[in-house]
């Protein structure tokens, strides 16, 4: 059966937000011969309340036509963004019927959250010494409601195994892809950003907030260097050569890369070399020392010192991980 995805709707909720989760994972279909076109991801909405309208931060409600009990058929929940959370957001504490609505909820259940539906998770006890993140403006004020939560304001999302928390809006996507991706591999979860028109890959540690995230008219881009080095990741590609693609200075290339990417091009290169070797290792039966190669590592031992720091785990782990998650699904 799909892994059946539960979206609890509150009153106040931001509407674009409520829309993610059906968005990605309602589009992931299984790529295997046997089931190809198969949904992974079965997606309901719910709301606290028998099935009836819920109030949105616009001028219209969404007919909910689920009620709390979808909650304890869940495997994962989702909880996005609300402008009404009334004393979660104000004392920290869950209303009656929230609480009686996510007592529902079976032990073992993954748990999301998309920018302040952090708060619900934590007001749940659900972050109860946990790293977690929220949208960069209501950090200051999560800490301090939450104290026995570990947050992080500088992050685009946190994934501590079974919790997951995001930053704001578009960081959402940015969680449901990575999501797809942990369940699935990364070959799902980029054909499910090429048809949302998205990045594949933001890494989590990415900066939420970049004081000037768009170049003013005039400048240039570094997009060409980007695309010039996506070609040949398999090769050394120095600064100085990145910079002439786009016939600018090092210094000026490497401020205005951070400008438009949020980090730098190093940071970069990394994170596209990751994203290469995971490809690799879930969709070919290439050596680990090929996979370093093709990545752009050099030795296996270089793909295992930035896998395990980017993942947690060594090549061979990660690839037998995922294609004993692969045989498993149905």
């Amino acid at each position: 059966m799909p892994h059946r995805v539960a979206v609890l709707a509150l009153d106040g909720l931001l509407p674009f937000e409520l829309g993610i989760p059906a968005r990605i994972f309602g589009r992931s279909l299984d790529p295997a011969p046997g089931n190809k076109g198969g949904k992974l991801y079965e997606v309901v909405t719910c709301s606290i309340r028998p099935p009836g309208p819920v109030r949105t931060d616009s001028d219209y409600a969404i007919l909910v036509e689920h009620g709390p009990e979808a909650l304890a058929t869940a495997d994962t929940v989702v909880i996005p963004a609300s402008y009404e959370l009334g004393p979660v957001f104000e004392e920290g504490r869950l209303t009656e019927e929230l609480a009686a609505a996510l007592a529902l909820v079976r032990p073992g259940t993954r748990m999301v959250s998309i920018c302040t539906g952090s708060y619900v998770l934590a007001a749940a006890g659900y972050l109860d010494g946990r790293p977690a993140t929220t949208h960069w403006s209501s950090a200051d004020h999560f800490q301090r409601l939450f104290p026995q939560v570990r947050v992080d304001p500088d992050v685009l999302f946190i994934d501590d195994g079974d919790v997951l928390t995001s930053a704001g809006v578009a960081a959402g996507i940015d969680l449901c892809l990575h999501l797809v991706r942990r369940d699935h591999g990364s070959a799902v979860a980029n054909e499910i950003a090429r048809r949302t028109v998205v990045p594949p890959h933001r890494d989590g540690g990415q900066a939420q907030y970049i004081h000037r995230p768009v170049p003013e008219p005039q400048f240039a881009t570094t997009t060409a260097a980007r695309a010039w080095a996506l070609g040949r990741l398999d090769r050394p590609i120095l600064l100085r050569d990145m910079a002439r693609q786009e016939s600018m200075s090092v210094r000026t290339f490497t401020r205005r890369f951070r400008e438009e990417v949020g980090a730098s091009p190093g940071q970069w290169l990394t994170q596209q070399r990751v994203e290469r070797a995971r490809h690799l290792l879930e969709s070919s039966d290439l050596s680990i020392d090929q996979v370093a190669r093709d990545a752009g590592f050099g030795t296996a031992t270089s793909l295992r010192q930035h896998l395990q720091a980017a993942l947690g785990v060594p090549p061979t782990v990660y690839r037998r991980t995922f294609r004993r998650a692969s045989a498993d699904t149905p």
